[in-house]
């Protein structure tokens, strides 16, 4: 049986080779702090974030897109891939997606967490790759094709032409940093205490960036800073979208770098063909409409956007067999087995 598993800050979601995605649950793992046992992982463990006594801790153990609570990780790991590996006769191979920037010591971090629920082996792929791959997008050709991965905790540029990365660009900026701001801003305007979840909802129910044409509200709920009494304060969307567009600009100068980087011949074929969307702030009302008018090329969003990353690994199973018979291809599109 061949896995692929796309390790998110926000969610982790597993996808079995001939059955499509078989899971897709929260990246949070809740624990005991004095024992360091693990209490609950995944949606379970969502649940938990904000509302646990002294004694239990509920975290993301992935935070920008790579590792920061090794144990958390690989409990969490081997506790979801358990829901889909009932028998542990049988060790797995394994395609993982990961940032295309980040170091040596990060992959190796991802590759433990995995191979620590017993796998033969792990197979590692930028996910601005397969996040194209996801998207329909043929990679393998000489053909320039420019995708943006918007994610959690990251979001990725990348350049794609022949089964490669031509140009890329990574930044550690995405859907979390928005959440910070709208809880940031809560506290200066409205003296009212909330949490990233809170934050995270509103960003997702009235979250835009475009100027609406006709005005949404969400209830915000939390703390008073000044009473420390529960309070409620609906808010705009227009609001949430000035709150959210600095955000947003970073991540539209993170592709006009990545856009200026490219070589002309591949820029041709952009122009021609334009900029695919994918990851979950793809879903932001007018962010599509936002960077076509700071790029001038058109920007399609993916279906399913944040499905593509594990769509895609999905399709880079197909690969792993002929790494494996040493195949003498010149194009892989997989860029590391351990």
């Amino acid at each position: 049986m061949d896995i692929a598993i796309d390790l998110g800050s926000s969610r982790t979601r597993l996808f079995i080779d001939k059955k499509g995605k078989v899971l897709d649950e929260a990246s949070v793992a809740a624990y005991n702090v004095a024992e360091n046992k693990i209490i609950a992982v995944g949606d379970e463990a969502y649940a938990m974030l904000g509302k646990t006594p002294d004694s239990i801790s509920a975290e993301y153990p992935i935070s920008d897109g790579v590792i920061a609570q090794s144990f958390l990780i690989e409990d969490m790991v081997n506790i979801l891939m358990k829901h889909i590996c009932t028998s542990r006769i049988v060790m797995p191979r394994v395609v993982a997606s990961i940032p295309g920037d980040i170091t040596e010591v990060e992959k190796r971090a991802v590759v433990n967490a995995i191979s620590s629920f017993g796998v033969r082996r792990v197979y590692l792929i930028e996910n601005t790759k397969v996040a194209a791959m996801g998207a329909g997008a043929d990679i393998m050709g000489p053909h320039g094709t420019i995708v943006a991965n918007l994610g959690a905790g990251t979001s990725n540029v990348a350049v794609l032409t022949l089964g490669g990365i031509a140009v890329s660009k990574s930044i550690k900026v995405g859907g979390n940093r928005m959440d910070d701001e709208i809880v940031k801003y809560m506290k200066k305007k409205y003296a009212l205490i909330i949490g990233n979840p809170m934050a995270e909802r509103c960003k997702n129910a009235v979250g835009c960036l475009v100027e609406p044409t006709e005005e949404k509200y969400f209830r915000v709920k939390g703390r008073d800073a000044l009473g420390g009494l529960p309070r409620y304060v609906d808010v705009s969307s227009s609001e949430i979208m000035d709150v959210i567009m600095e955000t947003a600009m970073e991540i539209i100068a993170a592709i006009k770098d990545v856009l200026e980087g490219t070589p002309p011949e591949l820029v041709g074929d952009i122009y021609t063909d334009g900029l695919i969307l994918t990851g979950g702030l793809a879903k932001i009302p007018g962010f599509a409409q936002l960077i076509a008018d700071n790029t001038d090329i058109k920007v399609t969003v993916a279906e399913n956007p944040e499905d593509c990353v594990i769509n895609g690994c999905g399709q880079a199973i197909g690969y792993i067999g002929e790494v494996e018979r040493n195949a003498k291809i010149d194009i892989n599109p997989l860029m590391a087995a351990y």
